[in-house]
């Protein structure tokens, strides 16, 4: 069962109430995976929660990326390597957080609707993960044109894993410099 089912205001309960996971004596690689992008997600979903529209459109970084922006670029790199990189499936605009070079969001894009589709792709990544041994490679096609350039499963997630983390730093900082709310 997804950590997600209950929305925005209890994703925000939720990654507010719980822990951060501990490492525990379970050898399984895979469901370990889940439980930190499970919450990973619910980090990022809590931290743009209870912004204004324009809080979490402006930016307050010399880089110029914003929160909705940032969150925008997790759905399409985890659609990125999983969906498009892992089952090799099409993806329309597997790019498409970007524009020039730079994460874009559109003004009709809501965070509300991206946190959702966050959760979505979450989902998705459980589902496909569950399916498959983290020993399986990548599928030709989408991503990768040749089996030299198709990572494992593991591999993959690894990256998406990190991105997540990193990610979350980035948005811990940004919103202290909004409110000075801190922590996960």
């Amino acid at each position: 069962m997804s950590l997600f089912s209950g929305g925005l205001a209890w994703g925000y309960f939720y990654a507010m109430s719980v822990s951060f996971p501990e490492p525990s004596a379970s050898s399984d690689t895979g469901a370990l995976f889940l439980v930190y992008l499970d919450y990973f997600r619910l980090t990022v979903a809590a931290k743009v929660s209870g912004l204004s529209d324009a809080e979490v459109r402006a930016s307050r970084l010399p880089s110029g990326w914003s929160a909705i922006e940032l969150l925008k670029h997790l759905i399409f790199m985890e659609r990125r390597w999983l969906v498009w990189g892992f089952l090799g499936e099409d993806v329309e605009q597997p790019w498409g957080d970007q524009s020039e070079g730079r994460w874009h969001v559109t003004d009709g894009e809501s965070p509300a609707e991206l946190v959702q589709a966050l959760h979505t792709g979450g989902n998705r990544t459980r589902t496909i993960v569950e399916g498959a041994e983290l020993s399986a490679l990548a599928t030709v096609g989408g991503r990768f044109a040749t089996h030299a350039e198709c990572p494992t499963l593991a591999s993959i997630l690894f990256h998406v894993l990190q991105e997540y983390a990193r990610h979350v730093g980035h948005l811990d900082a940004l919103r202290e410099l909004i409110d000075g709310r801190v922590g996960e």
